[in-house]
């Protein structure tokens, strides 16, 4: 098989630690793929920004940036006592925890990445590297994890299925896509523009285009319409957590497009990459996160002063907004959870915990 050339299927294209800088380099995926540019942040702080802003997107993605963060504050604090060292990457990654609330792979690799700096405090091994190392694994694990999930998911693809997708499902959607490709399957894409940040206009459109997969846009508001047509016989996603009794939590906007799936008795498939987070037992455990009511006043676009890809106003001054940035759908309308270590009814996800690993 072939290597994916879509340009996210590969997380080192997209985020890095630059020895030479003393940086953290990451795609600015607000510019992506109009602009392929990329922003060198030179300490924790302008890392946890660079998340909050939305430089970097995706569960699995900013996990790895925010823990690229915390070895950029290691490699910075190399000089001081043991004790300053310890106080200083235990607050970076504070602040590096508090940025985006509700994916799980965050509150995952940064505590455990902490932990191996931490331990390497009193002894001759730089924290620096250890915690560089951590995180340079867990990349290299996500991506096999991505491409695991993208085999397993190209299996429940037929020829000529046209698949409904919300967001950027990430890399194991390229991988399930290409792999369908390579079997010789026909597919067509009819992603969400996904509002405010267009995740799907730019970053799931972009990665189709990539691939040769034919692709149609469509605006948030018309999958149920498109469902009662005909037009589509499969809705797949990703998920930012998922919890051990088989809710997930996705970019907001997922749980309608379940509930229309159900209503036309279309099969709805969640790339579960890694599967539940055992920390989160229900639906009601998941903390989602409200961003600033001020973002859904503003599209993507092209700036007219500068020409470059930017925010234009849509909405009119002196009104207010809400934007949780994500929904919760519950298991009784998801078909599957595909992961790396194969399909799984959401009923029985936590089963995952315990089943051998595909490699």
């Amino acid at each position: 098989m072939t290597e994916c050339p879509a340009l996210l299927a590969d997380r080192f294209n997209t985020l890095r630690y630059d020895a030479e800088r003393g940086a953290v380099i990451l795609l600015d995926r607000r510019l992506y793929p109009f602009a392929t540019e990329y922003i060198e942040c030179y300490t924790a702080e302008e890392v946890a920004l660079a998340i909050e802003e939305m430089v970097v997107q995706g569960g699995p993605p900013l996990a790895y940036a925010a823990g690229l963060g915390l070895a950029l504050a290691a490699f910075q604090n190399s000089h001081r006592a043991a004790a300053d060292r310890r106080a200083a990457l235990r607050a970076a990654a504070v602040r590096l925890l508090a940025t985006r609330p509700t994916a799980d792979d965050l509150h995952h690799i940064v505590p455990q990445a902490l932990a191996v700096g931490v331990a390497k405090m009193d002894g001759d091994e730089s924290p620096g590297v250890a915690v560089l190392d951590f995180v340079n694994g867990a990349i290299e694990r996500g991506n096999r994890v991505s491409r695991a999930c993208g085999e397993f998911a190209a299996g429940l693809i037929a020829d000529g299925d046209r698949i409904l997708t919300h967001c950027f499902a990430g890399a194991a959607l390229a991988w399930m896509l290409w792999i369908a490709k390579e079997q010789g399957k026909r597919v067509h894409l009819y992603p969400t523009e996904t509002r405010p940040y267009l995740q799907g206009a730019r970053l799931t459109a972009a990665t189709a285009t990539e691939m040769g997969i034919p692709c149609t846009l469509i605006t948030d508001n018309m999958p149920a319409f498109l469902m009662s047509r005909g037009v589509i016989d499969k809705f797949i996603c990703a998920a930012d957590r998922i919890t051990l009794d088989g809710h997930i939590t996705n970019k907001i906007g997922t749980f309608q497009i379940a509930l229309a799936a159900h209503h036309h008795h279309l099969p709805f498939y969640v790339l579960g990459y890694d599967g539940p987070d055992p920390q989160t037992a229900t639906g009601a455990d998941i903390p989602i996160e409200e961003r600033k009511p001020d973002e859904i006043f503003f599209a993507r676009g092209i700036d007219p002063q500068t020409g470059r890809p930017g925010k234009i106003r849509t909405a009119v001054e002196g009104i207010d907004g809400y934007y949780p940035a994500f929904d919760i759908t519950p298991p009784e309308l998801i078909a599957g959870i595909v992961t790396d270590r194969g399909i799984f009814e959401p009923s029985r996800i936590r089963e995952y915990i315990g089943a051998e690993k595909h490699e």
